[in-house]
């Protein structure tokens, strides 16, 4: 393979016409500039250069291999502004997941703030299962993801920033005997039949966990994936539920919604992002922005039941 920066030296030679102002131009000496010559002569098997007078001429391929130097410096001086650029934040993709009910809370405040920090990044945005973003990033496909932290998601080559701490309530039909409380003992729901919400995974094991500890285990008699659905089966008055307050942010009219005690469950979001991209600043940005995102999040007030 030809030698890049020896083409470089024989684009300069044949540009100023000698190997002295040669030398002077790149900072070397004028034996410097001719062995690289020779070396580079040696490299493409042919004569590069003639002597005229007390200057040098390009031979065809002298003159095929400048023309040639010259495309290379341009591309060189276009990658290194390319790079200065993705270095900066000013250009560069980004590869995004994310699940549902951390959609329109966390992730599109936090692109839409991106997106006036970094107008020239482009961002690869997904909507996957809530076990799948995690995944995504583990295995090096995505950059950021937005994942429900689970004790075995662990391992090299990510980090997990926590965002935010989402707790589980109590959704009960209107007229349920405990609906005028003002808060629920998780014990209370035990006797219940119970309408499902979360697939087995990082969102179902904190009800399963937290059930346990208040001494049941839930009578899941109706199971859905979707907390819209949920709810309407709860107002139909086929069961409760217990589900994270992001999911309950688009509430049932025919529900109530109450805080629950010893214990209460507790998923908690976090980020899951590649170390290797916490290089670029734009990652950067909008880790802070879903850090801020989460922050305005805040708490739902519940509404008082009629």
């Amino acid at each position: 393979m030809l030698d890049v920066r020896r083409l470089q030296v024989l684009r300069a030679v044949v540009t100023s016409g000698t190997v002295t102002a040669a030398a002077a131009h790149l900072g070397y000496t004028p034996s410097a500039v001719s062995q690289q010559v020779a070396a580079l002569e040696k490299q493409a098997g042919t004569a590069l250069l003639e002597r005229v007078g007390r200057g040098v001429r390009p031979t065809a391929a002298g003159l095929l291999l400048t023309e040639h130097a010259a495309l290379i410096g341009s591309a060189v001086a276009q990658a290194e502004t390319a790079l200065a650029d993705l270095r900066a934040g000013r250009t560069g993709r980004l590869s995004v997941r994310y699940f549902a009910t951390a959609g329109s809370t966390l992730v599109a405040p936090a692109l839409a703030r991106l997106r006036a920090e970094h107008p020239g990044v482009r961002v690869d945005l997904e909507l996957t299962h809530p076990e799948d973003p995690f995944q995504e990033v583990a295995r090096g496909r995505a950059d950021l993801a937005v994942v429900v932290q689970a004790q075995d998601r662990t391992g090299d080559g990510f980090r997990l920033v926590r965002l935010l701490d989402d707790p589980y309530a109590a959704v009960l039909p209107l007229g349920h005997p405990l609906a005028g409380k003002e808060m629920i003992d998780l014990h209370e729901l035990s006797g219940e039949q119970w309408v499902g919400s979360e697939p087995p995974g990082p969102c179902l094991q904190p009800v399963l966990d937290s059930c346990a500890a208040a001494g049941f285990s839930p009578d899941f008699v109706i199971q859905s994936e979707d907390y819209a659905t949920a709810q309407g089966f709860v107002a139909a008055g086929l069961g409760v539920g217990l589900m994270p307050r992001l999911g309950l942010r688009n509430r049932h009219p025919g529900v109530v919604v109450r805080p629950v005690r010893n214990p209460e469950p507790v998923r908690v979001i976090s980020a899951a992002v590649r170390k290797t991209a916490l290089e670029q600043p734009s990652l950067r940005g909008l880790l802070d922005a879903l850090r801020d995102a989460a922050v305005g999040a805040g708490p739902i007030d519940e509404p008082r039941s009629p």
